[in-house]
């Protein structure tokens, strides 16, 4: 019996061919599929740090409309595609940081039913930080506004030197805390001359990890300041005390409880010795500069030449600007976390050093899926 030849198999269906400007869509979403950085406020000292991270990385800023209406609301308008991209808000609080924090929620949110992929924050002073602890019958605020960003739909959260390390643990998401202190202590080094002859001082026991930390890394000695003239705040009462005491109480017969002492500061002291050297006190936030300037007086009293300043975040609320020009404060050294530019105009000794370097870092390595640990080199755990 013949075998039958078997021919090669013909479809009945035409051959694909790519529809025309296919091939171009596919190649217009794989560059889409990268980063967009948008500042959260279109005031010009808020958006300038935003332009300084861009320059850095090379890209532009994104195009979207923030503004106040009439009626005082918040409005917000992205004017690109952002679908399927990592998308970083740069926010600076300024004076109104109600309004800073609104401006960020709605930004946000705006993103997020855009269909972006990832809505990283980049807030170098995050607001609220203080607000972190239990005051009497208080809330913590600053536990409110982590779940409020995680509800607008932030998934990351690039900041630096938080008030409380432990306001991490407010996020459900991951919390990237920077430190600003390499750049203080390069400015120390470059800056300050004779700043071997320095000595780091704490203007309370409270800030004395911090000042070990920079007194570590610089070989310099180490002086505390702690006493009644440091105590500002008049609500440092935390859950301890609530509720209230109450006047004429009913104890149950059976409960006594041991008598609780009331505490009592001892007379200010310097712990060290600050005579003929440059005195450098160093913190993470200077707002109202009351306990900076006692701070100075004392060191002078103690001997100290030449007294200097190192804070992460300048708000200087208020008067700080006038406070600081008349007191024996030689020179305040803040970074750009937070726009000081008015205050620097009422005070020549305020100097800034620019982080625009770390932060644009920190979001090429976040995009790119690279560690974060080489940001994190030399830094110490109290730092």
């Amino acid at each position: 019996m013949p075998r039958k030849l078997l021919l090669p198999y013909k479809s009945v269906f035409p051959p694909f061919r790519a529809p025309s400007g296919l091939h171009d869509a596919v190649a217009m979403n794989a560059a889409r599929s990268g980063y967009r950085v948008f500042s959260a406020n279109s005031t010009a000292a808020c958006t300038e740090l935003a332009k300084r991270i861009t320059e850095r990385l090379g890209a532009e800023l994104g195009k979207s409309v923030v503004y106040q209406e009439t009626n005082g609301e918040t409005r917000v308008e992205i004017k690109e595609s952002v679908r399927g991209q990592d998308i970083f808000i740069i926010q600076t609080i300024p004076r109104d940081v109600n309004t800073a924090v609104m401006e960020l929620l709605i930004m946000a949110y705006a993103l997020k039913t855009s269909c972006a992929r990832n809505i990283i924050g980049v807030i170098p002073y995050f607001p609220y930080s203080k607000q972190s602890k239990m005051r009497k019958r208080g809330s913590i605020v600053c536990k409110l506004l982590a779940s409020m960003l995680a509800k607008a739909g932030l998934t990351h959260i690039i900041t630096m030197d938080l008030h409380q390390k432990e306001i991490q643990g407010f996020f459900s998401f991951p919390v990237d805390n920077l430190r600003a202190s390499p750049f203080l202590i390069q400015y120390i080094q470059e800056e300050i001359p004779d700043y071997r002859n320095a000595v780091i001082v704490a203007k309370s026991p409270d800030a004395a990890k911090r000042a070990q930390s920079y007194a570590e890394r610089l070989r310099l000695g180490l002086a505390v300041i702690h006493g009644e003239a440091q105590c500002t705040e008049q609500d440092m009462d935390d859950g301890r005390h609530s509720p209230p005491m109450v006047k004429n109480a009913t104890v149950h017969p059976g409960l006594e409880l041991p008598l609780m002492m009331a505490k009592e500061k001892p007379p200010i002291t310097v712990v060290g010795d600050v005579g003929g050297r440059i005195a450098i006190i160093v913190d993470d936030i200077i707002d109202d500069v009351e306990s900076f300037v006692a701070a100075a007086e004392i060191l002078k009293e103690r001997g100290a030449y030449k007294i200097f300043v190192m804070a992460t975040h300048g708000l200087l609320s208020a008067d700080a600007p006038r406070l600081i020009e008349e007191s024996s404060i030689d020179e305040v050294v803040v970074t750009n976390t937070v726009p000081h530019e008015v205050q620097k105009l009422q005070c020549p000794k305020i100097k800034t050093v620019d982080i625009s370097l770390i932060l644009s870092e920190a979001i090429r390595r976040i995009h790119n899926g690279e560690s974060m640990a080489y940001l994190f080199r030399n830094i110490t755990v109290d730092d």
